[in-house]
């Protein structure tokens, strides 16, 4: 294990010139105004698909201001993450840079639906996983540690979507990185944030602890993938029941508004532009927890260029 000395330091200075860049061509700190006036409060998940094109092509869509890229799920395992469905990590470090300029913020999402086998048994294991990923994505010093896109290349925050395994220990996770970049300056909140189910569940052992630290300044609430809480099934009343219920839990917000930007396989959860636009958006932006949209993913969105209107509206 690393010293203290070691595992923690202040943002490196290519961050912290980056940061500088976006945050002056960043006209507020809820969003972004791209060049026509339009807000840009729209996150997108992008990195599942080889189809989707390249992250730098992405953030110059001018559609986002936040990508985050997943899945990060081998912790548990004695091994670390190093595939991106088919995209070449050689170049995301470059395209990294691009987005930041751009301004446009990266994440990186930890855990995982479909396809993802994770777990984190013992609190030795959620130690190892915060150590590591400050050290290869956050900025950490320990030498000889693999950096999959890049040694100069820092990523603003991660992101936890955990959608697997039994409870377990993401709150120490969430902490242990809470501590190690405590000298970051974070005013926009990317530190550390949830992308969670829409049905709010007290029982729900899973991210309820990690949640519960307040340390998440940022929650990205799917509304789509649960027929309980999604609007084609639900209806607005059912959205807006659960988007209460989060909104009542973390007053602070910004809460996302998280949408498919296609019907994902075997469901209709894609909300018509219309409603959207009439109905949804109005109800959620009347809340004062709203922060924006969040989009999944960029692959159906390169598709169906549901984020052109969205980025309109957000």
């Amino acid at each position: 294990m690393a010293s203290q000395q070691q595992r923690r330091r202040s943002s490196p200075t290519i961050l912290a010139a980056i940061l500088l860049l976006s945050f002056l061509a960043t006209a507020n700190l809820a969003g972004a105004i791209d060049p026509a006036g339009r807000r840009r409060n729209v996150v997108v998940f992008w990195g599942g698909n080889k189809n989707e094109g390249s992250l730098r092509s992405t953030c110059d869509t001018g559609l986002y201001n936040v990508v985050i890229i997943p899945f990060y799920s081998l912790f548990g395992h004695g091994r670390y993450w190093d595939d991106l469905s088919g995209h070449d990590l050689r170049h995301i470090g470059a395209d990294i840079t691009h987005c930041y300029i751009k301004a446009v913020y990266i994440l990186l999402s930890i855990g995982g639906g479909d396809g993802n086998d994770y777990s984190l048994p013992p609190s030795k294991s959620a130690a190892d996983v915060a150590d590591h990923l400050y050290n290869s994505f956050l900025g950490g010093s320990r030498p000889g540690v693999y950096h999959p896109f890049g040694d100069d290349v820092t990523l603003v925050g991660i992101d936890f979507f955990v959608d697997r395994g039994q409870p377990d220990h993401y709150y120490e996770i969430a902490r242990r990185i809470d501590e190690d970049t405590r000298n970051w300056r974070d005013p926009i909140g990317f530190k550390l944030t949830a992308t969670v189910s829409c049905s709010y569940d007290d029982s729900d052992p899973r991210m309820k602890k990690a949640l519960e630290t307040h340390l998440f300044r940022r929650v990205h609430v799917r509304f789509y993938d649960d027929p309980s809480c999604s609007y084609n099934h639900a209806g607005l009343a059912g959205v807006m029941a659960q988007w209460n219920r989060w909104s009542a839990s973390y007053p602070l917000g910004p809460i996302y508004l998280g949408l498919a930007a296609a019907n994902l396989t075997g469901k209709n959860d894609m909300v018509a532009v219309g409603d959207l636009y009439r109905k949804l958006l109005p109800a959620v932006q009347k809340t004062d927890t709203y922060g924006g949209v969040m989009l999944w993913n960029s692959y159906y969105d390169s598709i169906t260029h549901y984020g052109r209107y969205v980025s309109n509206w957000a």
